[in-house]
């Protein structure tokens, strides 16, 4: 038998699996998925309303169905990993849609596979062509160079996934697959012997928020995106159209305030329409030097500074040189960039109803110190790694 907690959650990602961030408010306002699951039909009807699609679902029912998953799930050597577990991936956890928990299908001990060394995620076209191929190779060998070893995190699809996966293993880098099925699952079929060959290699795991037995509808592809994202310090954009999967995973990645990467391409190759578009907005910075590109990943010395520690920074680096109405308006600067990246000098102003002499003190000052960046259009965005 599982312990409650476990239950609950897995409970939790079965009912608000499309809606992930109601059951996360849940269980960080009560302290657990065991306590959502305690209150009364009552307190419920209160919180959820008495019409909620989801207020019959937490029942006694839906544990009873969660036991008899995560029994079998071990049975068959799988493993689910909650929302308050240790092992749970730190990064994913700093997201606001992060599911309620994660099913693992791997040959490595769960403590090994997360939170031990930086997550890159490369994804793209699954019309991939063989300049993407190519690159696709060289960007995940050059990473396999540098000091900190990272973990390639792929969706395991034709195309650039499998191409990065592949490239993961042959360079001796551990890698991911999040899978827009149930772990018992592997599509496309045509990967169940690499599926199994990263399952049996040290580090490496096939993880998914859906329950077993999920089917792969084209719905299910785009909800997965976000964890990909989630996982990783930067997402790299290999190729792919204006609209696509790739596209929706770097667009995520740009909200978590992720760094994002775009292999240029062609301005009259449709596969590299999204990349150059990225480009062009300073939503992705390209790749255009190896080297210089690694360095930028900061695996030689990996220091993140998370979104979270930005505002403990500014407060430990300007504390004791403002007076408070200055520390504020620093401060308050610096959270509007954080939540609207690419926003203009104009734009915050409007966004924090300030006058533009304090916005453009404050965004020189943050800008002098690296904190930020300002780019000829003056669109400012937060600096996320540390020089």
């Amino acid at each position: 038998m599982e312990d409650f907690e476990t239950i609950c959650c897995c409970s939790l990602n079965r009912i608000f699996g499309f809606e992930p961030a109601i059951a996360r408010r849940l269980v960080d306002f009560y302290g657990g998925a065991g306590a959502v699951f305690r209150m009364s039909r009552e307190e419920l009807f209160g919180i959820l309303g008495p019409f909620s699609k989801y207020t019959d679902k937490i029942s006694d029912k839906e544990l009873e169905i969660s036991v008899k998953e995560l029994e079998s799930l071990k049975k068959d050597g799988y493993s689910f990993v909650p929302y308050g577990s240790g092992d749970y991936p730190l990064l994913l956890k700093e997201c606001d849609d992060a599911p309620m928990g994660l099913y693992v299908r791997s040959g490595t001990e769960i403590d090994k596979i997360f939170n031990t060394t930086p997550c890159i995620s490369v994804v793209g076209t699954r019309d991939i062509s063989p300049y993407g191929a190519e690159w696709c190779r060289r960007i995940v060998g050059a990473m396999a160079t540098a000091q900190i070893k990272p973990v390639i995190v792929s969706g395991l699809a034709i195309g650039v996934d499998i191409t990065a996966h592949e490239a993961a293993l042959d360079n001796g880098l551990a890698t991911i697959a999040v899978m827009a099925t149930g772990v018992d699952a592997v599509y496309p079929a045509r990967h169940r012997g690499f599926a199994l060959r990263m399952e049996q290699t040290r580090g490496c795991a096939l993880i998914s928020d859906y329950p077993p037995c999920t089917a792969p509808v084209a719905v299910n592809f785009l909800r997965r995106n976000r964890i990909i994202a989630g996982l990783s310090t930067a997402t790299i954009l290999i190729e792919s159209k204006e609209k696509g999967g790739g596209m929706v995973t770097a667009d995520i990645a740009s909200s978590y305030n992720r760094e994002v990467y775009a292999l240029p391409g062609r301005i009259d190759d449709v596969r590299s329409q999204g990349c150059n578009r990225l480009i062009r907005g300073k939503i992705a910075e390209p790749v255009t030097d190896l080297d210089n590109f690694v360095n930028s990943l900061g695996l030689g010395a990996w220091s993140r500074r998370t979104v979270k520690d930005l505002d403990t920074e500014i407060l430990e680096k300007y504390g004791n040189a403002l007076d408070d109405g200055l520390l504020i308006l620093i401060r308050n600067t610096a959270s509007l960039i954080k939540r609207y990246r690419g926003a203009t000098l104009e734009e915050l102003c409007n966004l924090g109803n300030m006058n533009w002499r304090d916005i453009t003190y404050a965004v020189g000052m943050l800008e002098n110190d690296g904190i930020i960046s300002v780019d000829l259009l003056q669109r400012c965005s937060i600096n996320v790694k540390k020089d």
